[in-house]
C-alpha cells in the first residue's frame, strides 16, 4: 500500500514508522530481523531502509603505491526491503540516492523494486563521500534530487531512458522527498531551500519526511509555511532521541541542526550517558505528544538500527 493511503486510512490517528540501516558488509540480516521483532508491536505501516553510496579505501601494494578502491560499506537495501515485506507483511520504503549510481543503474534498481511489489520510494540526493569536501555526482548519474525525482516520475509515466522501448509498462511509485525545517545546510537561506522543496512537490512528490529536529515549533512553522504555499502533501516529522553527551557535537556537525539551549544544558548537567538517555527520552516523549496534538500524520524514528531507545519512547505513547 502507498504511504499516502496508509495515512488516509488512519483517519487522523498518528502512526509510528521507523528507519533502519542495512548491516555492514559481511553481517547477516538477523540484526535487521531482531530490530524489527522489537518494533512490530507498534504496528508500523512502513519501514524505511537507507541507501549508502560507495566510499574509497586505499590499498597499499608491495611497491608502496596506493590503489584507490571503491567500497560500499552497507549494501543490500533492495533485498532487505523485499525480506521485510515478505517476513513482516509491512511496506518497506527504500531510499534512492544520486551518489554512487548511474541513471542506468537507477532505472534497473527501480525495475527490480517494481517487480518486487515495492511501490514507495524516498528520493534523496544523498551525502558526499567521507573523503570529499562536497557532493560529487557519479559520472552518468544525477547531481540533484530533482533530477532523480524526474527519472522516477518518468517511469511512472512509462518513459524509460531509451526511446526504443515500445509499449513500456508504467510504474506506480509513491514518491517521498526530504524536507528541512531548519534548511538544508548547503542552501544560502531558508526561502531558497523552500523553493526547491516546492518544486519537488509540484513535480509530483507525494509526501515529505523531515530531517530530525529537537524544537517542535520549527516543525510547526515549517508545516504552516508549506500549507500557506500550496504544499498539501503529508509532512512526516523525523525524530531521534539524544543518547550520549557526544551527540551535542556530532548531531549539529553531521546534520546541521540546532539543539535547544534547555536540552543542551540538561544534557551537559548529566553525569553519565544513562542520565543522558533519560533526559533524551523525556524530551522526545514531550516532542511526540506535541506533534500528535498538532496532527502529525506519522512519527518517524531514526533508529540507527538500535531499537532500544526508540522502543522506550513509543511504549509511552502507544
Amino acid at each position: 500500500m502507498k504511504i499516502v493511503d496508509h495515512i488516509k486510512n488512519a483517519k487522523g490517528k498518528t502512526l509510528f514508522s521507523f528507519e533502519l540501516l542495512p548491516p555492514a558488509k559481511g553481517q547477516g540480516i538477523q540484526s535487521i530481523f531482531k530490530t524489527m521483532d522489537e518494533l512490530m508491536e507498534f504496528k508500523p505501516p512502513f519501514i524505511d531502509v537507507t541507501y549508502h553510496r560507495e566510499d574509497y579505501l586505499y590499498k597499499q601494494h608491495d611497491s608502496g603505491l596506493l590503489e584507490r578502491v571503491a567500497y560500499r560499506k552497507r549494501p543490500g537495501t533492495v533485498a532487505i526491503c523485499a525480506a521485510i515485506m515478505s517476513k513482516y507483511k509491512v511496506d518497506a520504503v527504500p531510499h534512492l540516492i544520486c551518489g554512487g549510481f548511474t541513471k542506468e543503474e537507477t532505472e534497473n534498481a527501480l525495475i527490480d523494486l517494481n517487480f518486487l511489489g515495492i511501490d514507495n520510494v524516498l528520493v534523496l540526493r544523498g551525502d558526499a563521500r567521507k573523503g570529499d569536501p562536497d557532493f560529487v555526482p557519479t559520472p552518468g548519474g544525477h547531481a540533484y534530487a530533482t533530477d532523480l525525482l524526474e527519472q522516477v516520475i518518468d517511469m511512472n509515466h512509462g518513459k524509460y531512458l531509451h526511446e526504443d522501448i515500445e509499449s513500456s509498462e508504467k510504474t506506480n511509485f509513491c514518491i517521498g522527498v526530504a524536507g528541512y525545517p531548519e534548511k538544508h545546510f548547503e542552501a544560502p537561506n531558508f526561502n531558497t531551500d523552500f523553493k526547491w522543496l516546492k518544486k519537488k512537490v509540484d513535480m509530483g512528490a507525494e509526501f515529505i519526511v523531515t530531517q530530525m529536529f529537537f524544537n517542535v515549533e520549527k516543525y510547526k512553522e515549517f508545516v504552516t509555511k508549506c500549507r500557506d504555499n500550496d504544499i498539501h502533501v503529508p509532512i512526516i516529522p523525523g525524530l531521534k532521541p539524544l543518547t550520549t553527551k557526544k551527540q551535542l557535537i556530532t548531531l549539529p556537525k553531521i546534520f546541521h541542526l540546532d539543539i535547544p539551549e534547555e536540552l543542551s544544558d540538561a544534557v551537559d548537567a548529566c553525569k553519565t550517558n544513562a542520565d543522558v538517555r533519560q533526559v533524551g527520552e523525556e524530551w522526545l516523549v514531550n516532542q511526540c505528544k506535541e506533534l500528535i496534538k498538532f496532527g502529525a500524520p506519522v512519527l518517524h524514528f531514526y533508529t540507527m538500527s538500535n531499537p532500544g531507545p526508540t522502543k522506550k519512547i513509543v511504549e509511552r505513547l502507544a
